[in-house]
């Protein structure tokens, strides 16, 4: 495993700025990597990129599906002092918000700025006790006016957060960036995709970087219905709650203790044989998985399994601290073990197909 490469592409397309419905640079940044590669490649009408790398028997298919979109926000007001207002685009915590750097895409160009509130010297008592609301902060871009602000950006501009890719902790294991829910999924199939450019699997392996997932999971549904397959893995990121004062009953899992693998969350209930089959495989092959814990959250696997006939589905999950957040933190060697687990799940299914 070429894990320098790996983590180079981790920072690349973590700091594409990419929201939700506005995912075509993280689209367009992925397409120039898999050039190279011997893939039959489709872009959607809604923004899915489907890649695939044909197999001896093209009946039998598999799909890995990681979402290209990240968290934003969207603007609906600017006010007669040049400040911006705005909505969620996806679920985000009040208290991550405010202070942090933030970037606009306006029509001309991209635009930074800050997110604020009142200061905390000008709050009442009951504010200070409080998380103040995203409707009672806003956007400082540095403009003037309404009129100025208005030359730069637009009612219906979409933005993201503006962190930095950041190595930490001893000899660099973690990683803290923006937007590694989901770009680390995608960073994976493209790895995983460049391991099997030469091989030939008994089945198809579709690849979908899927768009709109924070918004409703809408880009993978029409994946799924395109590439219609058997069985479908889902890489994702999942909060862990494995920080300090949380009981341990709460905590969903570990840190460093490899990829997490689901057996239920909001949005699925998985399917056993093939979880079995991921497990096993971990356990064989001396790959570091850990099982979900906690019945939470949910991901593009709500959809899949639904589609045509059914899928069956699995998903893994690197276990991310602080996610939805200009700060999500991850272990390098969990996305290793992700990455290792799905490949010696592809030897695996070529023996032991469960997609009938």
């Amino acid at each position: 495993m070429n894990e320098k490469r790996m983590m180079d592409l981790v920072r690349t397309l973590s700091q594409i700025h990419g929201p939700s419905g506005y995912e075509v640079r993280v689209a367009e940044a992925i397409k120039r990597e898999l050039d190279k590669e011997r893939l039959e490649i489709k872009c959607d009408r809604i923004g899915n990129v489907i890649a695939t790398v044909p197999g001896k028997n093209r009946d039998k298919r598999l799909m890995i599906s990681a979402h290209m979109d990240e968290v934003g926000f969207m603007i609906n007001r600017i006010d007669d002092d040049g400040y911006l207002h705005f909505s969620c685009v996806g679920g985000i915590d009040d208290r991550v918000l405010c202070g942090h750097r933030v970037v606009v895409l306006g029509a001309a160009g991209d635009v930074k700025g800050v997110i604020t509130s009142k200061p905390i010297h000008l709050q009442t008592e009951k504010e200070r006790a409080e998380a103040t609301p995203k409707d009672k902060m806003y956007i400082d871009i540095g403009a003037a006016s309404k009129e100025d602000a208005e030359k730069y950006v637009a009612l219906g501009d979409f933005g993201t957060f503006d962190s930095e890719f950041v190595e930490f902790g001893k000899d660099g294991k973690n990683v803290k960036s923006k937007a590694l829910d989901d770009r680390l999924g995608c960073a994976i199939m493209i790895e995983l995709i460049r391991d099997i450019a030469e091989c030939e699997f008994d089945y198809d392996i579709s690849f979908a970087f899927s768009v709109r997932e924070e918004i409703g999971l809408s880009g993978a549904t029409v994946a799924a219905n395109i590439i219609e397959p058997d069985l479908a893995i889902v890489l994702e990121t999942t909060a862990i709650a494995d920080i300090i004062d949380v009981p341990e009953s709460n905590r969903v899992a570990y840190v460093g203790e490899g990829g997490v693998l689901s057996i239920a969350d909001r949005g699925t209930i998985y399917n056993r044989a093939f979880f079995d089959l991921a497990l096993s495989t971990a356990k064989k092959n001396d790959i570091k998985c850990q099982v979900k814990k906690f019945v939470s959250g949910g991901n593009d696997a709500a959809h899949i399994h639904k589609s045509g006939a059914g899928v069956r589905c699995i998903a893994l999950s690197a276990p991310t601290r602080y996610l939805h957040s200009a700060t999500c933190v991850i272990d390098k060697n969990d996305a290793y073990a992700m990455k290792a687990l799905v490949r010696a799940i592809f030897d695996e299914l070529n023996d032991n197909w469960i997609g009938a």
